[in-house]
């Protein structure tokens, strides 16, 4: 059960800020974007299955079109060929997104400090939370849910259109 906006409450009624109403409804309705390239991707269908159960959080309609989602997922080793396609998955998800890295693979690049393996998606995309373990526990992916539940319950309707947001993007050369 979600918890209740603050507001005023009298009888048969409840009044609260549409700002509230909005981010009670976004963060219980996340709908998450698996970008799985390695092992995390495995313990992402372990937080999936019926013992975790990561629809207890309003995630359980797992899409794979970027137009659909508002949460991507990118779990496991990106190469720096495939940091382009990161960038243009984040791109065609509608706003407002978000973006949880997944395991120090996603990161930092994790054990393979190579020059093929990009050390982190925040060099990419921005990232909103990071979830480190190698791989993570599926409890450590349910926390990094209910860490971007808090971000999206608690943010501002007028966030995406504010200049720092603006000039985020624009350091990732993002319009």
């Amino acid at each position: 059960m979600a918890e209740m906006p603050e507001g005023h409450q009298g009888q048969g009624f409840f009044a609260t800020k549409l700002g509230n109403l909005i981010g009670l409804a976004r963060k219980n309705s996340i709908w998450p974007l698996p970008f799985a390239t390695s092992c995390c991707g495995i313990e992402f269908m372990a937080t999936m299955g019926s013992h975790y159960d990561l629809a207890r959080f309003g995630s359980e309609r797992v899409g794979f079109s970027p137009r659909q989602c508002d949460l991507l997922m990118v779990m496991g080793t990106i190469a720096k060929k495939m940091g382009p396609v990161v960038k243009q998955v984040y791109l065609q998800m509608a706003e407002p997104r978000w973006v949880m890295a997944v395991g120090a693979c996603a990161s930092s690049g994790g054990i393979f400090d190579t020059y093929s393996v990009l050390q982190g998606i925040d060099q990419v995309v921005p990232v909103d939370v990071y979830v480190p373990g190698c791989p993570p526990r599926p409890e450590a992916i349910i926390d990094g849910v209910m860490r971007i539940q808090d971000l999206v319950g608690k943010e501002s309707l007028r966030r995406r259109n504010s200049p720092q947001y603006k000039a985020l993007l624009d350091s990732y050369g993002i319009q």
